[in-house]
């Protein structure tokens, strides 16, 4: 099938890496909405990182989002400044990144360095863009991401796209000419994050052509859909609107908001695992439990944990996509006449567990795992999922944040 697009939905950013005498073991740092109740994991990593050159001093953590101050992201912004001016940060040219990532858990998954054209993305519900979201974007999370957006000089990225290549044909053939390009990093990622490979890529036209043709409806193209980093997607798009109402078309064209930075994964390498999100809430009431089970339906047993009744049967729906929607639709009512009660969202139940047994009065909840051949044609339909649904893979598994480009 040969499309052609007005815009052209995906470009080869102008990476910026670190100079070869930084330690890169240092520099890359695990994706800023992970361990978002573990203190001691950032804390941990700050005495790692130490004075050293790092990503870590360009983002902030979710961990400690409710404790920042207009200071902190100025301090992040000009970090970035200086990053540039003493050249840490150097342009290695306009190029993709093919990556082998091996988690802790000795696990291979490959990913595509690319970025993507906003133009070309919407996270509106009942748009069909060509790279759509698959879970619900939830707006009133994207105004403080965007004032820390909108002054940055760079983009440091944790989003990965998805692609629905089952033959698997693009990437990991990609991989198998690895000899041919060139390497630019291979280095042990920290806090067990497992080890990490870059091979720089020149010739894009070729791969660019083999992700259209895997566009199966031309009435309806569907390219990628967001599998991480759904509100940082989102929140790089509502920049984008702020900052083109003051440009030309001209001047639109080019202009290096308009893009994002993401990773291309292959939805069917087996690298890639899916995970349901738990939830973890604290603060509420006896009621709480009794009402969660009558509101929703009694298909098969999971469970929920709390420090004092440990493991208990709990009742979710057959569908994933309908246990979402009803646990977290309930959640969502409760915390709004629960002013008092909190929630987080957590990978991998031994965290749950943990998080748990250091809060007497939490419950957690486990949740289901979405079936990967599921996903595809439900966003094609047009459907959203609540968010958090899904997780790719563990906490130390995610995206460290290596690769930066510049946005203004």
């Amino acid at each position: 099938m040969t499309l052609k697009f007005k815009h052209q939905p995906i470009i080869a950013p102008d990476f910026l890496l670190p100079h070869k005498g930084i330690d890169y073991s240092k520099w890359a740092v695990v994706a800023c909405d992970q361990f978002t109740s573990s203190l001691e994991y950032w804390n941990e990593l700050s005495e790692y990182v130490g004075e050293e050159p790092s990503t870590y001093n360009m983002i902030l953590p979710e961990a400690y989002l409710e404790t920042t101050k207009e200071q902190n992201i100025q301090t992040i912004h000009q970090q970035m400044k200086e990053y540039l001016k003493d050249g840490t940060l150097q342009s290695i040219g306009t190029s993709f990144m093919l990556i082998e990532r091996i988690t802790n858990l000795n696990v291979r998954r490959f990913g595509l360095m690319v970025a993507i054209d906003l133009e070309a993305y919407d996270y509106q519900e009942g748009s069909r863009p060509l790279i759509r979201a698959t879970e619900k974007t939830i707006v009133e999370r994207i105004p403080p991401r965007v004032k820390i957006r909108a002054h940055a000089p760079l983009e440091l990225s944790h989003i990965m796209l998805l692609v629905n290549d089952d033959k698997k044909r693009i990437i990991e053939n990609l991989y198998n000419s690895r000899k041919t390009l060139k390497k630019r990093y291979d280095f042990v990622l920290n806090m067990m994050g497992g080890h990490i490979r870059g091979y720089q890529i020149f010739d894009i036209e070729p791969i660019i052509e083999d992700f259209y043709s895997l566009i199966e409806d031309e009435n309806d193209p569907l390219l990628f859909v967001v599998g991480d980093g759904n509100h940082s997607l989102a929140t790089a798009k509502a920049h984008w609107e702020n900052v083109k109402k003051d440009l030309s078309p001209l001047e639109r064209i080019e202009h290096p908001a308009r893009f994002a930075m993401v990773e291309i994964v292959n939805i069917y390498d087996p690298g890639l695992a899916f995970e349901g999100i738990h939830r973890v809430l604290f603060n509420v009431d006896e009621s709480f439990m009794v009402d969660l089970f009558h509101a929703v339906d009694k298909d098969i047993e999971s469970w929920i944990y709390t420090k004092e009744i440990g493991k208990e049967p709990f009742y979710i729906p057959k569908s994933t996509a309908e246990a979402y929607e009803q646990i977290q639709g309930f959640i969502d009512q409760y915390l709004k006449t629960h002013k008092e009660a909190k929630i987080d969202y957590i990978h991998g139940e031994e965290e749950l567990i943990r998080i748990c047994n250091n809060n007497p009065q939490a419950i957690g909840i486990r949740m289901p795992t979405l079936e990967k051949k599921d996903l595809f044609p439900f966003v094609q339909e047009g459907k959203v999922l609540p968010r958090k649904s899904f997780s790719m893979g563990s906490a130390t598994a995610k995206r460290y944040y290596l690769e930066s480009r510049r946005i203004r």
